[in-house]
């Protein structure tokens, strides 16, 4: 097998070069000390095992025999096989994580990924609405609530909070009741790393909730609820891909709409607060971004919608 071969495979075997007790260990540090759910701990393993074959292709005997040229090489095979910047920057720093951790436990006594450069990030946001579409989406998911079916009523509250508040998906799906103040317009939401943040939404998400709480939860509620904001047919408290289905089938009726599902909404709503005149901290306060570069990335959006209605409109452009 090539070096390059190896570089774009993911191995479910045990590792031949990454100790899988080092492995374990690993896990064990991204679950109780970091938090991290068990969706990341399984991408940081995965990008694991496809170091580990890359390296064992190499002829690397044991962590301890890891060299910079070795991830080096790793990472220009993937980047050299067509993976996204995005997917190489990530496998980076699951690697840089792991040594890191492995150095600071005393399992090395040196880090071999200090000096180790990913790309960065591909400053894109597929699958943002313009401001008129995002209204459309709105109108539409109201038209569909007048039927009066729980569902549909839910429908709406979710994606009316979606757009006004920015919010993740995940904090969405694990609101409770309690969480919101309707009368104020908040809602106070659990994000990565738990932490807390309040987030405002406007008088149209505050009156869809309303009628949520009012006329479609009551009717959907069982003993298994708890205190769920949103619920399912069942009762139980909705989950993404009930959320995702939801948005896209109202956008299948919407013409000359990207693909896109619920984080479309958030980089909708982010897009649109720039555009406003909202300055970067609030829109980065909002969306809890830890990071203020991590906001900018809206930016770029913004100045290229600015760029194409300007090579549109004016005569000299």
């Amino acid at each position: 097998m090539s070096g390059r071969a190896g570089a774009g495979r993911a191995e479910a075997a045990a590792p031949e070069v990454l100790d899988e007790e080092w492995m374990a260990g690993f896990a064990r540090h991204l679950e109780v000390e970091k938090g991290r759910s068990a969706h990341t701990v399984r991408a940081y393993l995965s990008d694991l095992r496809a170091l580990d074959a890359f390296l064992a292709t190499r002829g690397v005997d044991g962590p301890a025999a890891v060299r910079l040229t070795d991830l080096r090489a790793w990472l220009a095979g993937l980047g050299s096989d067509g993976a996204a910047r995005s997917s190489v920057s990530r496998r980076a720093a699951s690697a840089k994580t792991f040594f890191r951790w492995a150095q600071r436990t005393g399992r090395l006594t040196s880090d071999p990924s200090l000096r180790l450069l990913a790309p960065g990030k591909d400053a894109h946001l597929p699958g943002v609405l313009r401001a008129p579409q995002a209204g459309a989406l709105m109108d539409l998911a109201a038209v569909a609530a007048d039927d009066e079916d729980p569902v549909h009523v839910r429908n709406r509250a979710m994606l009316e909070l979606l757009y006004a508040s920015g919010m993740r998906v995940g904090e969405l799906t694990g609101l409770d009741v309690d969480d919101l103040d309707l009368q104020q317009g908040t809602a106070r939401v659990l994000g990565k790393g738990d932490k807390e943040r309040i987030v405002p939404f406007g008088a149209p998400a505050a009156e869809a909730t309303t009628a949520w709480l009012a006329s479609g939860r009551p009717r959907l509620v069982t003993v298994e609820s708890g205190p769920a904001l949103f619920l399912g047919r069942r009762g139980r408290r909705v989950d993404q891909r009930q959320v995702r289905s939801s948005l896209q089938d109202l956008l299948a009726h919407l013409p000359d709409t990207p693909a896109m599902g619920p984080h479309g909404l958030r980089h909708s709503a982010a897009t649109h607060l720039l555009e406003g005149g909202a300055d970067l901290r609030t829109v980065q306060e909002l969306l809890g971004h830890a990071s203020l570069a991590t906001t900018q990335i809206y930016t770029h959006v913004s100045v290229e919608r600015l760029r194409s209605a300007y090579q549109q409109a004016h005569p000299r452009a």
